[in-house]
């Protein structure tokens, strides 16, 4: 699909586009702090109970925080009263949209029957049955979040095998605890070899060194480099979890084969493999990664998407994991788990809104994204490519992103430009630049994804000098 006009090539050189882009986000800053003054205030207001003035340090962005008010269908609209085209999506929670009929009806029909009571409902059956159809492993435990369900998924890797090792990922984010919070984002210095990464404690001194050890880390796509952990830590390595997708550097699909190869070599050695599906489970296919890529693993952790808006967490597995849970070798507990709203919100989502006709939806909004993206970058001479899988999808300014490594070497400035670009135009993206993705919903139309290309296509122009738009 062509939306404007061609641009000449060749393409500038590297430093000529960082200058450009320098040049460009200090407008497109000024003109998003201007239009965003009553978050900013609130913001201020917020800081003399809220540690930082937010609730999450992710919500902490540069230049400013937008405070949202409220969602309807696709939109967003925040605290000054701009309505944005919203592709944030709650950093991928909202595949159903905002207030969803069949969500806002399951939730208020159960707020009048209660809302908690630390016991099982039977909505908790029909979310199982489902996830169990979906993902192909039999058995599953609710919790309230993705970081506990990468929690519970390392603790059964642990009682199962009676060893202290896991092995996780360069570069991958998996929650917000001590065993994963290792090289999630670790500086050049501190990274090592790029084929034996360090293991490197993601938040200083709240990870003790004795834990780090217990972290084997890896590149992303090399089998051998987890063959040669197993070897090198052989009789102490509990499992791995991974990604099946990486989504904390952009979007990174597995080379062909290897998911397979790794968890036939985790089984070789005695050890079990985990999915953090947090972000790809149900979003890029109806199963997941699980079901796009043909491998099933050993346990498989959920939550975002799952619970259309309210809080919530899920991990399934085989019965030789599971059924640690029930003899109480491992006790799996939480106040809240299975809670009778996050309960009824999630059979909603799984039997009413994400049906056959939504992955057919999004996958003609994923259509038409790619296509102009790619478009785009073509007339416009920019660097890199577009990768999107069912609702999930980004622009990745960048030739080569292939592990960890590749994503630390390219420039910080293109995504946070076209992260600024987008919201001054009408879009809202999760912020954080070339980290994150988009996600559509089942209420997006056509109409909105096209708001997104234009937007794109505003930055392109700008960056190479055209008459099409302005950065605000």
């Amino acid at each position: 699909m062509e939306i404007g006009t061609p641009i000449p090539s060749p393409r500038p050189a590297p430093h000529d586009d960082l200058d450009r882009l320098d040049r460009l986000i200090l407008a497109a800053e000024t003109a998003f702090m201007a239009h965003t003054g009553a978050s900013q205030r609130l913001r201020a207001t917020g800081a003399e109970v809220l540690s930082g003035g937010v609730a999450s340090s992710w919500q902490a962005t540069i230049p400013g925080t937008v405070w949202a008010d409220h969602g309807a269908g696709s939109r967003l609209v925040d605290a000054d009263g701009t309505e944005y085209v919203d592709l944030h999506g709650g950093f991928g929670v909202g595949l159903v949209g905002h207030a969803h009929p069949a969500i806002v009806e399951a939730v208020s029909s159960r707020v009048r029957r209660g809302t908690h009571f630390g016991q099982p409902v039977q909505d908790g059956i029909r979310v199982a049955r489902a996830l169990a159809e979906r993902f192909g492993l039999p058995l599953w435990r609710f919790n309230n979040s993705g970081t506990e369900s990468t929690m519970d998924a390392v603790h059964l890797l642990r009682v199962a095998t009676g060893r202290p090792k896991i092995i996780k990922v360069e570069g991958t984010y998996h929650g917000h605890h001590d065993s994963v919070q290792v090289s999630v984002y670790p500086t050049p210095e501190q990274a090592g070899p790029a084929a034996r990464p360090s293991s490197v404690p993601a938040a200083g001194a709240a990870v003790p060194e004795d834990l780090v050890r217990l972290t084997v880390v890896v590149p992303f796509g090399d089998v051998g480099a987890v063959e040669r952990a197993l070897h090198e830590h052989r009789g102490e390595i509990a499992g791995m979890i991974i990604e099946p997708v990486m989504m904390n550097i952009g979007l990174i699909a597995p080379p062909d084969g290897y998911l397979r190869a790794v968890s036939d070599l985790l089984h070789a050695h005695g050890a079990w493999l985990a999915f953090d599906e947090v972000k790809t489970g149900l979003a890029v296919a109806p199963g997941g990664a699980t079901q796009l890529f043909g491998v099933t693993p050993d346990l498989l952790c959920l939550a975002k998407a799952l619970g259309g808006g309210l809080p919530c967490g899920a991990i399934g597995g085989v019965p030789e994991l599971m059924n640690l849970i029930s003899d109480g070798t491992y006790e799996q507990v939480g106040t809240f788990n299975g809670n009778p709203l996050t309960m009824a919100a999630a059979r909603a989502v799984l039997e009413d809104v994400l049906t056959a006709e939504a992955y057919e939806h999004f996958e003609t909004l994923r259509s038409i994204m790619v296509e102009g993206v790619q478009s785009i970058q073509r007339r416009y001479n920019l660097p890199g490519q577009v990768r999107a899988y069912g609702a999930k999808g980004a622009v990745i300014f960048t030739d080569q992103l292939d592990n960890y490594r590749d994503f630390v070497a390219y420039a910080d400035q293109w995504g946070h430009a076209h992260w600024l670009y987008q919201l001054n135009n009408g879009v809202f993206l999760p912020p954080w630049g070339k980290c994150e993705q988009w996600t559509v919903s089942v209420q997006h139309t056509a109409q909105d994804v096209l708001r997104f290309l234009t937007n794109l296509e505003l930055l392109a122009a700008d960056l190479r000098g055209a008459t099409l738009g302005v950065a605000s």
